[in-house]
């Protein structure tokens, strides 16, 4: 039977049309390849590699495009680095990093919508997140004025907007398999085909002739397009059943997959939730799903990433197509839920999910700018306002509810007489903010709790003083006054300890910066008797109506020397007075994030007129502290607030920012590693321990060092309170009695339990909890060689030795030896370094923190690894109950910020900081053992680096508790 003409036609019309294509690819694929390869010769010669690498030498090892060089992995990296030297591989180095910042960028901006803004950025000579980062607002108003550029500027205020929230939010911008994932897409189909490549699309094509026989030219478009997207997606099929597969459409096909949620919409926060991805093939049969497919599921909510777990398969063949995730949900808001095959999209995908708040946790509700001490004034609606938060710190909406409400509890201090105020609650639902107005009646001293039912608010306990119209007035003048010569009359009536037999007539003078109580001789002869500084370690504490003195007494403490006890009449206006600079001084709020948000903006305010324009560094690595110490020693104050721009010796390449990082790492290393200049010391051979300034060290190193040691600091500080950009962390495991030195505190017993364990649970605790009236202690301290003779013998008092160490008086025994062991030994060294330190950041500043929160200003929060955690703890006790809370233990654990998790472990091994090795090296291991107790909060022995877990009825109780611990277990709270 003969073939019709149209079919003779259509056959050499396919066949030519065919043949066309595959030489046209072939065409555009060599293009391609030939582009990769100017691309990777152009960066070779913009950065001097021509006579350290070639083109080839790329190919030999691997490398087929510019977007291989950035991401190179061990293998291809020994390859590429074969017969060079050390310096020809520090420029590669080099090189390949500045390579991969852009690639970070334009991986960023992929991510995030912005591809079509890489050419703007590049225009303005933002090549990297940190140029991005570092666009101050000033710029980009300027480059708004300029008309010929003012469109593009609104484009980059954009992208700056958006990386700075998502830099603000915590969470990694851009992960290593982020970038691996972006550039294999890039650079896939470039230069990785071969021949049979070519001689699969002319089988393409002859099959597509078949088609046209069959009378289907109509999908001829439809089925080129899709095989190459399938090309692309999959790579080139490496046997002749693919080809097969493809026609009957037995692959797997992103957009034939479905996805089925377990949870309704705007369910709660809390608990862990799942959904299910079913997989099919493009003929939309089961397509059989494992690990070894190119799955991928990202979950974000605010710019950070959520942790998730897969499940692939089922033994039940119906389910083999079947993937399983499963993420635990902790904070309100959207989530993105990303499901890719490769790099494309499923149908759907990205899905937008929304979780409300839960209801509302007393133990992490609180007062927004909250003080210990309340003024206000009698008669007067005063507002106490309240953020609603659940129990994950999510900002809850408030519902009236007859079982939990809002209440105020208020007793006079000192009679503890019950006192209830006018109060009105009212609640704004878009803030999610509630007010509570209180009216005091009568002047006087109050405590307050304020509860949501039955549990205390997390900052629910302050005092409020009440005063009288007059009284309100008075202290009003007092804060208006320009010289501060105020001073109130009063009786001194114990001090060091001790009750006086007769009371002192003292006067109280009070400043702005502090409180000074004066003894008067002949009524003309000043005597300073006490200062205390006006920060929130001087507490002040009210005991009430007085019968003796007729009127109403107080203690005041500042935890720096001992507290005095005080009758005045006019005791109201002094602690108003005091409240109200203080709350001035510290930003108007006690919280943590609020102090460190006002001190970043103080200290830059102080140095404001000081220019941070960049200042040239040369460092010779070889000799880092010395060289550092010797080039900075004679800068200035204006040197200081400089941007250090480094370069080391002998070493190419440029200062974006790492080098100066990596300056201050190294030279922290230097000065508070005791391995090294041996400025400071550990009180064991203990590599965990923490570091305390050396009183034994080498001659050779001056108090000066010191000074130099406290400069660092604070031009890191300095550096991290003018934006997230300069941040710079000290590292470095500071002993907690040289952090209260720093800011003024008294240095007590207690602070042997993180500083020197050793010394803590051989002496100290034995000392603390046994009868030793039989010990034949003095108030004495022998001090022996390192060979064990008896080198000489110091009083702790006047005659320290003849006076015997009791029952009665131990404690006081154990603070002098403290005094003693932490304190005097390394009074020089502690002064010289506040010098330096002070040069930069004001004494004023400092005293506003506590000393846990003055290592997480210096410190910051590090890296902290779960897996790490995980594989180097250890479990004490076992039993059905405990491996249930201990699992709870690890789901919470895993939600916590860094914050969270530096609170963790300073509450568990004394320090926020890690040893350089991670949880490996802590010594002992961190210990997880059950607490025979129920519903209590966590305790821990700092000196086993124990956590003691007691038993609770639901995870929501245990993450609660754990968090209260955590965040309000300073000193003397939450600790064994």
């Amino acid at each position: 039977m003969s073939m019709p003409v149209w079919v003779i036609f259509s056959l050499i019309v396919g066949y030519l049309t065919s043949f066309y294509y595959v030489s046209y690819l072939r065409t555009t694929f060599t293009n391609q390849k030939a582009e990769c390869n100017k691309r990777v010769d152009a960066w070779l010669t913009g950065n001097g590699l021509t006579k350290i690498l070639t083109t080839k030498a790329l190919t030999d090892a691997g490398i087929d495009c510019l977007e291989d060089v950035a991401v190179l992995d061990d293998d291809k990296y020994s390859t590429l680095f074969q017969g060079l030297s050390l310096k020809q591989k520090k420029c590669v180095n080099s090189a390949v990093r500045v390579l991969k910042d852009e690639k970070i960028l334009e991986c960023w901006l992929y991510k995030n919508g912005f591809s079509d803004c890489q050419t703007l950025l590049k225009k303005f000579n933002l090549n990297t997140l940190d140029d991005v980062r570092g666009v101050s607002e000033k710029t980009l108003n300027q480059l708004s004025g300029d008309k010929s550029v003012s469109h593009s500027c609104d484009s980059v205020r954009s992208v700056v907007d958006v990386l700075k929230q998502q830099q603000e939010s915590g969470g990694e911008l851009v992960s290593d398999n982020s970038l691996r994932d972006y550039l294999h897409l890039k650079s896939i189909a470039l230069s990785k085909y071969d021949s049979r490549y070519f001689y699969y699309l002319a089988a393409l094509g002859f099959c597509l002739l078949i088609m046209i026989v069959a009378e289907s030219p109509s999908m001829y478009q439809e089925w080129t397009v899709q095989t190459i997207n399938w090309c692309h997606q999959r790579g080139f099929p490496d046997s002749k059943t693919a080809i097969f597969d493809f026609f009957t459409g037995r692959y797997l096909a992103p957009q034939c997959c479905t996805v089925g949620w377990e949870w309704e919409e705007f369910t709660t926060v809390g608990k862990t939730v799942a959904f299910t991805i079913r997989f099919y093939q493009k003929n939309w049969k089961p397509y059989p799903i494992s690990n070894a497919d190119s799955v991928l599921v990202e979950i974000m909510h605010q710019g950070v990433k959520v942790a998730t777990t897969m499940e692939y398969g089922s033994v039940e063949p119906t389910n083999a197509n079947l993937a399983r995730v499963s993420f635990t949900v902790h904070k309100s808001g959207e989530y993105k839920i990303s499901v890719m095959i490769g790099a494309r999209h499923i149908k759907g995908s990205p899905f937008s999910k929304f979780f409300e708040p839960g209801p509302i946790d007393a133990s992490k509700t609180g007062f927004m700018n909250y003080s210990s001490t309340v003024v206000c004034m009698a008669g007067a609606s005063h507002p106490l306002q309240i953020e609603t938060r659940d129990s994950f710190g999510n900002l809850a909406a408030y519902k009236t509810d007859l079982n939990n409400y809002f209440k105020i509890s208020i007793r006079e201090s000192g009679s503890n007489i019950k006192y209830v105020p006018a109060t009105q609650i009212i609640y704004d639902p878009n803030e999610k903010r509630l007010t509570m107005y209180i009216t005091m009646e009568r002047a006087g001293c109050y405590h307050a709790k304020v509860s949501y039912g039955d549990v205390k608010l997390k900052n629910g306990d302050f005092d409020i003083v009440v005063l009288s119209p007059n009284e309100m007035a008075h202290v009003h003048k007092n804060l208006a006054k320009k010289n501060h010569n105020v001073s109130y009359e009063a009786r001194l009536i114990s001090c060091n300890h001790e009750r006086l037999e007769k009371p002192k007539k003292v006067f109280v003078y009070i400043s702005p910066k502090q409180l000074t109580l004066k003894e008067f001789y002949l009524k003309i002869i000043g005597k300073k008797l006490y200062t205390f500084r006006v920060c929130p370690s001087t507490k002040f504490i009210f005991n009430g109506l007085n019968n003796q003195y007729d009127t109403s007494t107080f203690t005041i403490d500042d935890g720096a020397q001992p507290p005095i006890v005080l009758a005045a009449k006019d005791g109201n206006i002094i602690a108003a007075t005091f409240t109200s600079y203080l709350l001035k001084n510290i930003g108007g709020s006690e919280t943590f994030q609020d102090k460190q948000i006002f001190f970043n903006h103080q200290l830059t305010q102080l140095h404001l007129k000081r220019a941070h324009s960049r200042l040239p560094i040369k460092i010779d690595r070889s000799n880092l502290l010395y060289n550092s110490y010797k080039i900075t020693k004679h800068f200035d104050l204006s040197d200081w607030c400089k941007r250090f721009e480094i370069t080391f010796l002998d070493e190419p390449g440029l200062d974006w920012g790492g080098l100066l990082r990596e300056w201050f790492e190294l030279l922290c290393s230097e000065l508070f590693d005791p391995s090294c200049s041996g400025l400071f010391m550990r009180f064991s051979d203990d590599s965990q321990g923490l570091v305390h300034p050396n009183p034994k060290r080498n001659p050779e190193m001056k108090l000066k060092y010191y000074e130099f040691a406290g400069k660092i600091v604070g031009k890191c500080l300095y550096e991290t309170s003018l934006s997230s950009t300069y941040r710079q962390l000290v590292k470095a495991r500071f002993s907690r009695s040289f952090l209260a030195q720093l800011i003024g505190l008294r240095v007590n017993y207690k602070y042997f339990e993180t500083d020197d364990p050793e010394f803590y649970k051989s002496k100290i605790k034995f000392i603390e909890g046994n009868d030793i009236d039989d010990m034949e202690l003095t108030f004495s301290e022998e001090e022996y060689s390192p060979s064990g003779h008896l080198i000489k013998v110091v009083d702790l008092i006047p005659n320290g030795s003849r006076v015997p160490v009791t029952n009665r008086n131990k404690l006081r025994y154990l603070d002098l030896l403290a005094q003693y062991r932490l304190t005097s030994s390394v009074k020089d060294e502690v002064e010289a370094f506040l010098k330096g330190l002070n040069e930069l950041i004001p004494d004023n500043l400092l005293s506003i923190f506590d000393e846990n929160e003055l290592e997480l200003l210096m410190c910051g929060t590090g890296n902290y690894s779960i897996a790490d955690f995980k594989m180097h703890h250890t479990v004490i006790g076992a039993s059905l109950t405990f491996t249930k809370v201990l699992d709870w233990f690890w789901t919470i654990v895993a939600s916590f910020t860094e914050e969270q998790m530096a609170r963790l472990l300073q509450f568990t091994t004394g320090c926020s900081q890690l040893p350089p090795g991670g949880f490996s090296e802590l010594n002992p291991k961190i210990q997880i053992s059950y607490s025979p107790t129920y519903n209590a909060l966590p305790t821990a022995h700092t000196c086993f680096n124990q956590l003691c877990l007691p038993d609770y009825e639901s995870i929501e109780q245990f993450h609660s508790a754990l968090l209260l611990a955590i965040n309000e277990g300073n000193q003397g709270f939450g600790l064994v």
